[in-house]
């Protein structure tokens, strides 16, 4: 491709594909970030308490599916950027629809709301392994390694969702109002969008910007056959599936599915929790308390630095030590959460969060990127579809599930001078998640064989090439 360009042509064409894949990332994970850390605390006073897991376990159920499906599509038959914009265009108008009805209901009904909201999360879902896809193959097409550019690009993801998090802790509207607090003092401090149906206006707002955007994206033709002659299961996307018959990468996946049950877990309750404090008079005027979008938001901002940190990581120590590195963070994760608290144990919510990023990134971006380096071109999107089913899919569903009747057994929604808090017995919940995790981490370092090497002198070339080495 160079040769088409001048040195100046041809950097400004490299500048322009990671400018709009930038923009990408960040609206991405910026529509995500209106409501998947605050939605607990809407739902709770709106009558559905006991049903916050439901609405994050239908994240790993739609992924069992339609990431995988969505894959096939854009690897035979629609360009990736066009699918994507679909999609978009799609969840954006369910999730207007589920505003509009919590707008006409104060206290909503499961039936209808929850439809609403799972039609939206069924399209939006497939978008992020599709929007991988469509990163890395046009990195790779212009000559880019991803390894080293797509960190960067996708750290901005994460900016995004810190930005959508910071906006509804703090924008409020009422009455025809709109403004921005953080004070628990202002009088429209209770209208912030972090408690209202307001978190699902701003999210079909930012997805139909996104959909638009993505036709602007580069092109990214489907596979489509290549002129091959194809078996029943290539032509249906199932060939994914053969990862599987390789011992190494079966492995993976179903580590990947026991690490993905402890990824909506904190998504589902962390504000919900850090909320409870204002139910208790010694924390109910602390900041955190007041603001829990805001501080859950220092775990993003951790996940963004240590994106930075993958490519040295996976050519330092190999995929195995990182995801063992985020596996014990989640233990620390939890572990943390359970005996910290807003007043004199905020430096452990910090510190929680700090831990966050380390879970959360080494996981899921260096595993997206392995699946990358990994498998075939004719079949990436969809592995990337089946690594988002077993992490997002059977794994989260499944333990978001648990993780929901666990908190429910331990804690109850109470009303406090008007409001509702989910009150009880948090240390309890937050150590068994903490001591599910710490098991998960010593299964996969005992049973995922690796073998990295570190190359030296006249190889180091070739070790930049090949950073990650199975046996």
């Amino acid at each position: 491709m160079r040769h088409l360009f001048n040195s100046d042509n041809f950097q400004i064409y490299m500048q322009s594909i990671k400018t709009r894949l930038t923009v990408l990332s960040f609206l991405q994970f910026a529509v995500w970030g209106t409501y998947l850390i605050s939605l607990g605390q809407f739902l709770g006073p709106s009558g559905l308490g006991d049903k916050i897991a439901w609405f994050y376990s239908i994240v790993g159920f739609v992924s069992l599916f339609m990431p995988a499906l969505i894959g096939i599509i854009a690897d035979k038959w629609i360009q990736a950027q066009r699918l994507l914009g679909i999609c978009h265009i799609l969840a954006a108008a369910f999730m207007g629809c589920a505003w509009l009805y919590a707008q006409a209901h104060s206290q909503l009904e499961f039936g209808p709301f929850f439809t609403l909201f799972s039609l939206s999360i069924a399209f939006y879902m497939p978008t992020i392994a599709l929007s991988n896809t469509l990163s890395f193959r046009v990195i790779t097409n212009a000559g880019m390694d991803p390894v080293v550019t797509f960190p960067p690009i996708r750290v901005m993801g994460t900016v995004g969702f810190i930005a959508s998090m910071w906006f509804v802790n703090c924008a409020y509207f009422h009455d025809g109002i709109f403004g921005f607090t953080i004070s628990e003092s202002n009088p429209m401090a209770n209208f912030r969008f972090q408690y209202t149906d307001m978190q699902l206006f701003a999210c079909a707002v930012l997805e139909i910007i996104l959909g638009i955007f993505s036709f602007s994206l580069p092109s990214c033709p489907s596979m489509g056959d290549g002129g091959k002659k194809r078996t029943l299961s290539d032509r249906l996307g199932l060939s994914a599936f053969k990862l599987f018959s390789d011992r190494k990468m079966a492995l993976f996946f179903v580590f990947s599915m026991l690490l993905g049950v402890a990824l909506q877990i904190t998504n589902g309750f962390a504000t919900t929790f850090i909320t409870s404090f204002k139910g208790d008079p010694v924390y109910a005027s602390t900041f955190g308390a007041n603001n829990s979008t805001l501080l859950t938001s220092l775990s993003q901002i951790s996940e963004a630095l240590c994106i930075l940190l993958i490519p040295f990581c996976l050519k330092r120590f190999g995929i195995k030590k990182v995801m063992l590195m985020a596996m014990l963070a989640w233990v620390l994760r939890f572990g943390l959460f359970g005996f910290g608290d807003p007043g004199s144990g905020l430096w452990m919510l910090v510190l929680s969060m700090i831990f966050y990023g380390v879970a959360f990134d080494f996981f899921n971006v260096s595993g997206a990127l392995f699946v990358d380096r990994e498998t075939d071109d004719s079949i990436k999107a969809s592995s990337q579809g089946l690594f988002m089913l077993m992490t997002n899919g059977v794994g989260a569903s499944v333990g978001t599930l648990i993780a929901g009747d666990i908190v429910n057994h331990y804690c109850k929604w109470q009303m406090v001078d008007g409001e509702a808090y989910m009150l009880g017995d948090w240390k309890s919940a937050w150590l068994i998640f903490a001591g599910y995790s710490l098991v998960v981490s010593i299964l996969f370092a005992i049973l995922f064989k690796y073998k990295h090497v570190v190359a030296r002198g006249d190889e180091i070339k070739k070790a930049e090439a090949e950073t990650i080495e199975l046996e």
